[in-house]
């Protein structure tokens, strides 16, 4: 893990890659375009790119009736909007018909910062999972970003990808194999598996790697597929490391927290602990600030996985 980037940024150079190999990708944005990067594509592809205004529910119905007529619809603003003012569109007109939409939404979670709490968007994986026909995608890295981003273009129906304000630390090679629908292993451990999720998967490593310094096996699972989840991949976990902890930059309500859950009370239940933010909004502050008062950081990490072990 030695450079970074932020997620939002790779989303940007993927739609301008994209571009290139299928002239049926289209963009969409809410006259946010210089925030969600979706301007690399606009200044490539002038005549594919429409911006329609702060008017989220028409981005996602135009991005609807693009589909319909053969194009591959990347529509992007910030997340809280996205998820939110638009849900009913999202809906009734992209899942309930199961149309060829992907909803790219940056800012997500409380690194927004100084934004404040009507733009941390803490609850958009829980509206999005519940939705039928959606895909949940959330990347760990600037490679994983682009990487959903190609899988996404190729998926046939609906997907929401969760993109990121701040720079993240790069964690996978050119060479990383993402699948939609697959959780994958980063280090081995038998005392407790540590399931992540977006900018918390470099966390869960690094404090993985301090509690094997106090002679502590962790494992850790990048779970970046939040829908379709992995199962096989949280029941292997389970049976072999008696305990889970989930961890994101999302409500510990609906997110990842709640998916693992949902699989282990079904099938293999352990004993689970949730790090993600207690059924609160956030507030205004740097984005390490913020994170740091909601305890989503590599020392509560460790704290936390100390105190459950």
């Amino acid at each position: 893990m030695t450079n970074s980037m932020a997620t939002r940024e790779a989303y940007g150079e993927a739609l301008k890659k994209l571009g290139s190999m299928n002239k049926d990708v289209v963009v969409l944005d809410a006259d946010l375009s210089g925030s969600t990067k979706t301007a690399v594509f606009k200044k490539e592809y002038p005549d594919r790119f429409f911006n329609i205004g702060i008017a989220e529910q028409n981005l996602m119905g135009t991005a609807a009736g693009l589909s319909t007529a053969g194009k591959i619809p990347f529509a992007s603003t910030f997340s809280v909007f996205a998820t939110g003012r638009a849900f009913e569109i999202i809906r009734n007109s992209i899942c309930y018909p199961k149309l060829n939409v992907k909803i790219a939404a940056t800012h997500a979670g409380l690194t927004v910062g100084e934004d404040g709490a009507t733009h941390q968007s803490v609850e958009d994986i829980s509206l999005m999972r519940s939705l039928p026909n959606m895909v949940v995608l959330n990347p760990a890295d600037g490679v994983e970003a682009e990487k959903c981003i190609m899988k996404a273009a190729e998926y046939k129906g609906p997907v929401y990808i969760r993109l990121g304000r701040s720079k993240v630390p790069t964690i996978f090679d050119e060479n990383y194999n993402f699948e939609i629908g697959k959780g994958v292993l980063l280090k081995d451990g038998s005392d407790a598996t540590i399931i992540a999720t977006g900018i918390m998967v470099s966390k869960a490593l690094e404090a993985s790697e301090m509690l094997e310094k106090e002679g502590k096996s962790i494992r850790v699972i990048n779970m970046s597929t939040i829908k379709p989840i992995d199962s096989d991949i949280i029941i292997k976990a389970a049976k072999e490391t008696k305990k889970i902890i989930t961890a994101e930059e999302h409500s510990i309500i609906g997110g990842l927290g709640s998916a693992v859950a949902e699989v282990l009370s079904e099938n293999y239940p352990v004993p689970l602990k949730r790090i993600g933010i207690n059924d609160t909004f956030g507030e205004s502050g740097t984005a390490d600030d913020v994170l740091e008062k909601y305890g989503l950081t590599v020392e509560n990490i460790v704290k936390t996985t100390k105190d459950f072990i």
